[in-house]
């Protein structure tokens, strides 16, 4: 087949009727629609088809399942697996944004935070923002840092998103608008191959309220993704990104899979892929992995 449509669910929330009806809906709009073929019982399968461009099957999909907590991913079933991973860091492989944490720290936490929002939600320039934040933290001891990564939690599913893909010869790239202070260590913890972020500059003993130029953002997110894939020898196509943020978009937008994960509204409302139920697994599903495969 030509096409393959995924479905991903929450364990155990995918179900077989679902999936016929999907598949029904399929056919009803001109595919030639296979049987699905189960990647984890009760939480993803493929229904390969052709017939269809992929968005449109994605919208059939959508509409097919009625409000129901299913992730569905339609694209060629030709090249999904992917050799380079690239991942923003905060809201999507951490579960918190840490420079917002960081700011609880000195009593700031509410009012970075909304300057995050606002940045994320593509509302104001993400540099400018930044530099605002780190800002009204100088002074602030460097012991916060460790305060803040010791709550700091991997999303569900994100190590064995990165260990899947290592495992099988991919390069899987952390690259986020925070700082490298934070992503050199989940990039340990997680398997990442190598990370890119912003450098927080300190006195060795307190943060001094600024952040090395030039600023890591969405255009530097773009220029990462196409220098490793140039330096690997990959065509874009075999590039997957996934993030959240506002700053994430070009680079979603040029890889050959983008993933909108559990997004804010203005990138779920651009990215043709999202999702919105599953943990990071899906990524993997995507790729057509099953869950046999999967390595942590």
């Amino acid at each position: 087949m030509q096409h393959v449509l995924t479905l991903i669910a929450p364990a155990g929330q995918l179900q077989a009727p679902l999936a016929a009806r999907i598949r029904s809906a399929l056919i009803d709009i001109g595919a030639d629609a296979a049987t699905p073929e189960w990647l984890a019982e009760g939480e993803a399968l493929d229904l390969p088809f052709a017939g269809l461009a992929p968005e449109q099957a994605d919208a059939a999909a959508r509409a097919a399942l009625e409000g129901a907590a299913v992730d569905c991913i339609a694209q060629p079933a030709e090249g999904r697996r992917k050799r380079l991973l690239i991942a923003d860091m905060d809201s999507t492989i951490v579960t918190s944004e840490t420079l917002d944490e960081l700011a609880a720290y000195a009593g700031l936490k509410e009012r970075v935070a909304e300057i995050t929002r606002r940045s994320m939600n593509g509302e104001i320039d993400f540099s400018a923002a930044l530099r605002e934040r780190v800002a009204m933290l100088k002074g602030l001891s460097l012991s916060a840092l460790e305060a803040t990564w010791a709550e700091t939690r991997l999303m569900p599913g994100a190590t064995e998103l990165v260990g899947t893909m290592v495992a099988h010869g991919a390069h899987c790239a952390l690259a986020s608008g925070g700082f490298t202070w934070f992503t050199g260590r989940v990039a340990a913890q997680a398997g990442f191959t190598s990370h890119h972020a912003n450098v927080l500059e300190d006195d060795g003993e307190a943060l001094t309220g600024t952040v090395a130029e030039p600023i890591f953002d969405r255009d530097a997110k773009l220029a990462t993704l196409k220098r490793l894939c140039a330096e690997l020898g990959l065509p874009l196509s075999a590039s997957i990104a996934v993030g959240d943020g506002a700053n994430d978009l070009a680079m979603l937008g040029a890889a050959g899979l983008g993933v909108a994960y559990r997004a804010k509204p203005v990138v779920a409302a651009a990215a043709r892929v999202r999702v919105d139920h599953a943990d990071l697994r899906a990524l993997l599903f995507a790729q057509g992995y099953r869950a046999g495969e999967f390595v942590s």
